[in-house]
C-alpha cells in the first residue's frame, strides 16, 4: 500500500493520537474527537479540499454501524479516502497522506502557561515567609507536607495543659 512511508512509525502515530485525552485508552481504537484532532495536526486537513466536515463524514463511513471508535485498519482506509480529494490526480497521494501523519505527535496547542511576573514570584518565594508560614518549609524551600501544617497532639493521657505529664510515679 504504502511503500515508501514507514507503517511502524504510523501506527506509533496512531496509537499516540488514539489515547490523547483518554486514560482508559488503550491505543488500539480512535473516536471521532482523536481522528478530527489528528487530521487537524498533522495538516491533512487544509481547509481548502478537505475539511473538518470532510473528515467527519469519512469517520462515519468507514467506521461500524454501531460502533463509536475506528481501529488501524479503518484508519488507514479512511485517509486513503482524504488522499483522494487531498492530492487528487496524484498517483503517490496515498502516500503523501501517510507520510504527513508517521512519526508524528498530538500537539497541545492553546495550552495554559504558567505565568512569571514580579508579583507571582515574590508570592512563591518560600525565603521570605514569616510565622507560620515559615514552619511549613525546609531551608531548601521544600514543603514539609503535614507535619509543617498541624500542630501534632501528644497523645499520652494526659491533659493538654497539665504541665507535669509524666510525674505522677515519681512522688
Amino acid at each position: 500500500m504504502a511503500d515508501a512511508v514507514d507503517m511502524d512509525a504510523f501506527a506509533e502515530s496512531f496509537k499516540a493520537f488514539a489515547i490523547q485525552g483518554d486514560t482508559k485508552a488503550t491505543g488500539k481504537d480512535m473516536t471521532n474527537k482523536n481522528w478530527a484532532k489528528m487530521c487537524k495536526d498533522c495538516k491533512v486537513i487544509d481547509g481548502k479540499k478537505v475539511t473538518g466536515t470532510d473528515v467527519d463524514i469519512v469517520f462515519s463511513k468507514v467506521k461500524d454501524k454501531s460502533a463509536r471508535t475506528i481501529t488501524l485498519g479503518q484508519c488507514k482506509t479512511a485517509l486513503e479516502e482524504l488522499s483522494a480529494k487531498r492530492f487528487p490526480k496524484d498517483d503517490e497521494g496515498k502516500n503523501k497522506t501517510f507520510a504527513l501523519i508517521a512519526g508524528k505527535k498530538p500537539g497541545t496547542t492553546g495550552a495554559t502557561k504558567a505565568v512569571k511576573a514580579g508579583g507571582v514570584d515574590r508570592l512563591t518565594d518560600t525565603s521570605q515567609y514569616t510565622g507560620s508560614h515559615k514552619e511549613r518549609f525546609d531551608a531548601s524551600g521544600k514543603g514539609k507536607g503535614l507535619e509543617g501544617r498541624e500542630d501534632r497532639a501528644e497523645n499520652t493521657g494526659y491533659v493538654g495543659a497539665y504541665k507535669e505529664a509524666g510525674t505522677y510515679d515519681k512522688k
